[in-house]
């Protein structure tokens, strides 16, 4: 059988082979590259609005008004959701981001990662404010997606220009310190995701040409070395997580600074513009003069710097947090009178403000200056006021060699010395004005060999090396204490010590840092490095170790640029639970100061020992490691969400698509994305308002008439027909509410009151952990040798407890725990307000210093685990008026609802005359919930006008007569039946089921006998408050809501309506009168008026009548002389000449 069409012989498919060969090429070719592309590294620079697209353009921070730079473009976008006639305006900064890999071309990488569908997103995660009594505490953060956009200069091709990507900066109101997330969608490159602060610099203005130059100094472009050579490290003081910009002195004879407004990601070296004379007194002994700075502390909105013994501060322009005003003009001294031997930091903020303190010594030694900062406003204030620290003490003289200050409880830890050098630990309270030694520091090291810690007892021996207590340090969250010096002491309660023996006494603590995670580091007096866990004893040495020595090693095998043979630690400190250390490099040519990240773990693996033992397994033999870590792995589940749990509200803002076939944006786009983001966060600021909308999100105003026009927006793009060929999703601007992937324990904990979460821990084990070397199958020692504790630093406030269920069949134990609030810690409050800060500690028995988890970024501390946790009214909570269901129920219950005649959307009206029954939501912002308030409140009257233009606040006197029940004035302006008062029964308590409110206005009253505007009835604006503090025990928010509540139809008083009846009486009559009048006179005048008339017309008619026949009698004589000659003689008895004989 023959085919239906010819076969030819061929020769073998061996395309195919190359085919493959080459895709296994390429496969190699990545996985060669995988190692490079572990080190790839995101970039972000700051860019002005007009200098977008300029690919080195970089800018500080300045600025922090919007811009009206976008109306322009937005009144092109017709037939788009985006009302035209709205007002949008822009922020003034844009973030260039980019990336780089070792051994890359940058701007190659970025191409092929724009065109693999690679998008850099960004989260912005905003910081409150210190003082939550100007701005409310709220935890926001933005998520962005950068929209790509070429380079403006020069370049050969299209294709090949320079691709960055941007997205809007955005500033908030109450917030000058901003982090900054970037990573990927998954696409193109591994770029691990990298942290960058991008924070506020109010230290700076503008000169003539428009440049940003320092207020407080002069800039140098020169960093030299000798500054770093033989000047020890020192530490960098600031307050935690709010202070916008850090500084760092201490440069030998030298009143210069380090400054940094990104946590050191870039720097400025500055001379100071101060005075630096000194002289010296019979109460102020000149030490020795010298330019250097010793102290340098930043705040929120102050820098405070002490050189010699003088102490200076300056206030930075913040318009976001006060009035631009307060600024300093330049540096300001204070406590000019006194002798300031040591400035010591406040590291955490309380009560709405920020705090420092100034060691005296000569005059006022024992004295403490404590320095307190609110809204750019310091103040001093010394303590104890009468009497010394000194005479409360054995002996006459001492000295405080460190403070520490504790602004919840307004306690003041001071570390002083008496005359025969013995150190007491002393507390002072500010609000008591209470001094108590709480401990007496031993004057020699105990002896604690073969011990891994020593409890301080009073009992124990002691060697012959005289400590020397140095400074205290006090953690808030934990309320751990520390004496340092050359021991390391630690307390749980400020009056029992225990001596952590790891320490070496040959050594000296210079300056101690805490992570406020559980993570603590120290630096001695000649460099060293070491690390601990709060709540643990055991201290580790990092720097030098052997483990130090593999790392460094190991870089400089890579050729890392930030590593040297030479080099200077110039300061240690925290960032985000990572230590980091500020290191000069002197190797020739390569000069710098850079920022490096110090990998606690890695290093303490390094140094892990690595036992192992020899096995006979018949002819050969094995090695066996011996597991150091008690547990194989370790895993949290069950876990809230994150954002839930530390209370963070999350909006969602991605760029316009464009028509562009690359996907390329331009100014115009990024322009509409600049006031797209503003007025959404606009929304965001507006939306904290007394009336609820019907629909309880911040952006269900801008899109709900536009919502239905969705499908016509998105054909016109898909056919090019958009206005400047964008396409702005609606989606694309909301908030999120329940974020995808937001996996782990959170990094902070709000607690309500009563409110409690859950989690579990799973510890899968070791093969032998759950047998015996004496018994087969498990043994029921199990859950000691994977014990778990947990640990409350309040147990008062909190209860835990943890539930250990073991899982033979995949060696697993799974221990849940509970942390619940007792309500016994904090008061009810609004929020921000009372908060009680504390903690929860999970230790794995037997893992610190011995569990660590590799990852592609190091290895990480395992088996440790504090969580800050803050017991009070979490943010995001609001009470809001449910206007919507209380015109609903007021019509049931009254049977009808008026409305005003001018009807206002956002205000409706409420009738004077019908019941009003106001009922109230719970709206939480961070999870979108909303529900009826089931509480107990007071409502009060608090002000009141005719109009909202002239309403006014009434006094405490004015609100108690307008709306207690005790009032004997008649001045109510309405009343209840409910019967329950508050304890001292001036005021109702009410709840959604009282019976309603009963509008009154009696005599003294505002609101009685107010005069009509107009023919419609009088109205009334009443300023109402809503506060439930005191009455309702089921949270600790103190809901006050203010809102104003439109009443109409009030009636008069009997007085002015018997005014109204008379005057309307009087009137009615008067007009009757004139009509009948009118109606008996209308005929005669009628008659009247026709004669008139007619006698007028026959005069008017004569007149005319003998004026015309007057000038035609004189036309006609002069007609007949002319016309004579040409007539014959007139006939006898003509018409003619009867009528001429007439006339004459």
């Amino acid at each position: 059988m023959s085919p239906v069409s010819p076969v030819w012989p061929r020769k073998p498919n061996l395309w195919v082979f190359w085919v493959l060969r080459l895709v296994l090429l390429l496969s190699l070719k990545t996985w060669a590259m995988e190692d490079v592309l572990q080190h790839c590294t995101w970039r972000l620079v700051l860019n002005k609005f007009s200098k977008v697209g300029l690919h080195l353009s970089k800018d500080r921070f300045h600025d922090q008004e919007p811009i009206d730079a976008v109306s322009e473009v937005f009144h092109k976008l017709t037939d788009s959701p985006v009302d035209p006639e709205e007002k949008y305006l822009s922020f003034p900064y844009y973030l260039q981001i980019n990336f780089t890999c070792p051994g890359q071309s940058s701007e190659e990488l970025a191409r092929k990662g724009h065109l693999m569908g690679m998008k850099p997103l960004v989260l912005i995660n905003y910081m409150h404010s210190v003082n939550f009594y100007q701005w409310k505490m709220e935890n926001l953060q933005v998520l962005m997606e950068a929209a790509p956009m070429r380079s403006t200069g020069y370049c050969l091709a299209e294709a090949m220009c320079v691709l960055n990507w941007y997205t809007p900066m955005p500033v908030r109101n109450g917030s000058v310190v901003s982090s900054v997330d970037i990573y990927t969608n998954g696409i193109g490159p591994f770029i691990p995701k990298k942290r960058f602060y991008v924070n506020m610099n109010g230290f700076l203005t503008r000169d003539a040409s428009g440049k940003a130059i320092f207020t407080i100094g002069y800039e140098s472009l020169v960093l030299k070395s000798a500054y770093f050579k033989s000047v020890g490290s020192r530490p960098l003081w600031y307050t935690v997580n709010h202070a916008p910009v850090l500084i760092l002195g201490g440069f030998d004879n030298e009143k210069a600074i380090l400054l940094s407004d990104s946590n050191f990601q870039d720097y400025v070296f500055l001379e100071l513009s101060i005075d630096s004379c000194w002289v010296g007194s019979f109460y102020c002994p000149t030490l020795g003069f010298s330019a250097t700075i010793h102290d340098a502390i930043a705040t929120e909105s102050t820098l405070f710097i002490r050189q010699n013994q003088l102490v200076y501060y300056y206030t930075g322009a913040y318009s976001t947090l006060y009035d631009k005003n307060r600024r300093s003009r330049s540096w300001v001294r204070v406590l000019p009178s006194e002798c300031i031997k040591k400035l010591c930091p406040v590291f955490v903020s309380g009560n709405g403000s920020e705090y420092i303190l100034a060691l005296t010594t000569g005059k006022n030694e024992g004295y403490i200056h404590i320095g307190t900062i609110t809204e750019g406003l310091v103040s001093f204030q010394m303590v104890p006021e009468d009497w010394s620290v000194c005479q409360k003490l054995p002996g006459n003289n001492c000295t405080i060699d460190w403070a520490t200050y504790i602004a919840d409880e307004r306690n003041l830890l001071l570390l002083v010395k008496i005359v025969t050098g013995q150190f007491y630990l002393v507390n002072f309270n500010l609000e008591f004005k209470t001094l108590k030694i709480l401990y007496e520091i031993p004057k020699f090291i105990p002896e604690g060999q073969q011990m891994d810690f020593l409890v301080l007892l009073g009992t124990e021996t002691y060697t012959t090396t005289p400590m020397k207590p140095k400074g205290l340090y006090f953690n808030t969250l934990n309320n751990m204490l520390y004496i340092w010096g050359n021991f390391i002491l630690q307390s749980y309660d400020r009056e029992h010590f225990i001596f952590l023996v790891d320490f070496p006494k040959e050594s000296t603590i210079k300056y101690m840092i805490n992570s406020y995670n559980g993570h603590m580091a120290a630096v001695t007096e000649n460099e060293e490095i070491w690390y601990f866990l709060e709540g643990g004893y055991d201290v580790y040495k990092v720097v030098p170790s052997q483990g130090w020595t593999t790392y460094i090693n190991l870089q400089k095998m890579q050729d890392s640029p930030d590593y040297s043979n030479v080099e200077s630690l110039v300061s240690l400190f925290y960032q985000d639970g990572k230590l980091y250390e500020l290191v000069y490099l002197f190797d020739v040519g390569k000069e710098c100061l850079v920022k490096r990240l110090l990998p606690v773990g890695t290093l303490m693996e390094y140094d892990l020992p690595k036992p192992f033992s020899v096995l006979n397994r018949g002819d050969h033999k094995l090695i066996s490691f011996t597991h150091i870590c008690p547990f194989k792995e370790v895993h949290i589940v069950d876990v809230p969400k994150k954002q839930h749990m530390a209370r963070k509200e999350s909006y969602l803002a991605l760029p316009p698509l464009v028509s562009e076939s690359l996907g390329i944006h331009n100014n115009n786009t990024l322009a509409v994305y600049q006031g797209l983001v503003y007025y959404l966060l606009w929304l965001h600021a507006k939306y904290d308002k007394p009336y609820a909308d019907p629909v309880h999100d911040p952006t269900w105003r801008w899109w709900q008439h536009k919502t239905k026009y969705k499908d016509y927006y998105f054909y016109l793009f898909s056919n090019r027909l958009a206005a400047e060929g964008m396409y702005i999703d609606m989606d694309a601007y909301q908030k999120l509410y329940n974020i995808s992937g937001d996996y782990g324990m959170p990094d902070l904990v709000f607690l309500d009151k009563g409110n409690w979460f859950s989690f579990t821990l799973v510890l899968l084990s070791h093969e032998d952990t759950f047998t015996s070397a004496d018994s087969q199958g498990a043994t029921i020692d199990v859950d000691k040798k994977l014990a778990v504790a947990l640990v409350m630093s309040d147990p008062e406030c909190l209860s835990g407890t943890v539930t250990q269920e073991v899982l033979l069949n995949r060696n697993a134990v799974l221990n849940k725990i509970k942390v619940r609030d007792e309500k016994r810690c904090s008061e009810q409050g609004m929020v921000g307000h009372n908060i009680k800060k504390t903690s929860m500690l999970i230790k794995i028995l037997g893992a610190s210093g011995r569990c660590l988890l590799t990852t592609y970024l190091g290895a990480e501390v395992q088996g440790f685990l504090m969580v800050p946790i803050f017991i009070g009214c979490p943010p995001g909570k609001r009470l809001a008026f449910d206007v919507s269901y209380t015109i609903m129920h007021s019509e049931q219950i009254n049977k009808h609802y008026f409305d005003c005649v001018t009807k206002e959307a956002e205000m409706p009206c409420f009738l004077f005359r019908d019941i009003f029954q106001p009922f109230f939501l719970v709206q939480d912002m961070v999870t979108g919930d909303s529900g009826s308030f089931l509480g107990s409140y007071v409502l009060k009257v608090v002000g009141g006008g005719q109009t909202k233009e002239t309403i006014r606040d009434y006094t405490e006197e004015e609100i108690f007569r307008y709306n207690s029940p005790l009032d004997t004035t008649n001045s109510l302006i309405w009343k209840t039946k409910l019967e329950r008062t508050t304890e001292d029964k001036k005021f109702y308590i009410m709840s959604y089921q009282s019976p309603g409110i009963e509008w009154l206005c009696l005599e003294n009253s505002p609101c009685y006998d107010i005069t009509p505007q107009s023919i419609f009835p009088p109205e009334f604006f009443l300023k109402l408050l809503v506060s439930n503090r005191g009455v309702d025990n089921s949270t600790y928010c103190d809901y006050q809501l203010t809102f104003i509540l439109h009443i109409h139809g009030l009636p008069l008083s009997s007085k002015r309506s018997f005014q109204v009846v008379v005057v309307s009486s009087t009137l009615f009559i008067i007009l009757v009168v004139i009509y009948i009048l009118f109606c008996i006179l209308w005929p005669h005048i009628v008659k009247a008026w026709d004669t008139l008339r007619w006698r007028m017309k026959n005069m008017m008619a004569s007149e005319s009548y003998y004026t015309y026949a007057t000038s035609t009698a004189g036309f006609s004589i002069q007609s007949h002389s002319s016309v004579e000659s040409f007539k014959g003689p007139s006939r006898a008895g003509s018409k003619e000449d009867h009528v001429q004989a007439k006339k004459a």
